[in-house]
């Protein structure tokens, strides 16, 4: 059965590349323009799971989609590594000298801003997203406008690259997350990594004894975050990654941190695919 995968941005983007890795060809795609849109895809059941980005290598953390996630009761189900590749793009025929203008997702550009700076002519115009723009250039026959995006999107819309890999930092992965509306179980022994949600009272040490109770049950913490709780100024909900050999170890955490934590959630238990 083909399988409705819902992904920020249209075909040629970063999360279409993901949705055809991970999930394999046979797919239907939910093409929305934001992370809000394919939320509400997988709410109202247009779409049975969805790739989010989560991370980034350079740019950190992207913060709103871990309160969509907890917000919206989704379930994280896995994830997927991508390294990513920004290559300039345009009609056919042009060079360098003819872009007077680029427009791409302003991750995109942030991440190309050494090598925009080399071309002053150029004007930077943020924009909804990599793909979609390189899609309008092609509609439109767009002339002296270029688009920043992975090299498929070159390839199903046409595009020539004028300037091939100009992100500023050749190492640059995004770490993206598989979303479901309901949890996927799996059988333990396949369960090597779970995200969790708490928060903690105001009392001196309070994440310090949480993170001990981590150590002592031998989970590897690979990534912290703290988010704001709009309802109580000064208060901060924690979002943490951990990993782990053994899930008793982690069953064992998971009883003891709801006992000493505020609104302990599990947000996803899945496999780690850096092992």
């Amino acid at each position: 059965m083909r399988k409705r995968i819902a992904i920020q941005g249209i075909k040629g983007s970063n999360h279409y590349q993901v949705a055809r890795e991970y999930f394999g060809d046979q797919i239907d795609l939910v093409e929305c323009l934001s992370f809000h849109g394919l939320v509400d895809e997988l709410l109202e059941g247009k779409a049975d799971k969805g790739v989010m980005a989560i991370e980034n290598s350079i740019a950190g953390s992207i913060i709103p989609n871990y309160a969509l996630v907890y917000e919206n009761k989704l379930h994280i189900i896995g994830e997927h590594y991508l390294n990513i590749h920004h290559h300039l793009m345009g009609l056919k025929g042009q060079s360098l000298a003819d872009i007077r203008e680029v427009r791409s997702h302003p991750m995109a550009l942030l991440q190309c801003r050494e090598y925009l700076k080399t071309q002053p002519h150029i004007k930077m115009v943020e924009d909804v997203d990599t793909a979609e723009t390189a899609l309008r250039i092609q509609e439109d026959q767009l002339s002296g406008i270029a688009a920043i995006a992975p090299r498929v999107a070159a390839e199903l819309y046409d595009l020539e690259i004028i300037a091939p890999e100009i992100q500023t930092i050749k190492n640059n992965a995004t770490r993206f997350i598989i979303v479901k509306t309901v949890n996927k179980e799996l059988p333990r022994e396949e369960i090597n990594k779970a995200s969790l949600r708490f928060i903690t009272d105001h009392k001196r040490g309070s994440l310090a004894t949480v993170l001990n109770v981590m150590s002592d049950c031998n989970l590897n913490l690979t990534k912290i975050q703290s988010l704001p709780i709009i309802e109580t100024p000064w208060k901060y909900a924690f979002f943490v990654d951990v990993t782990f050999e053994d899930y008793e170890q982690f069953a064992k955490a998971k009883s003891l941190l709801q006992i000493m934590s505020e609104d302990f959630n599990v947000l996803g238990e899945y496999k780690n695919v850096r092992v």
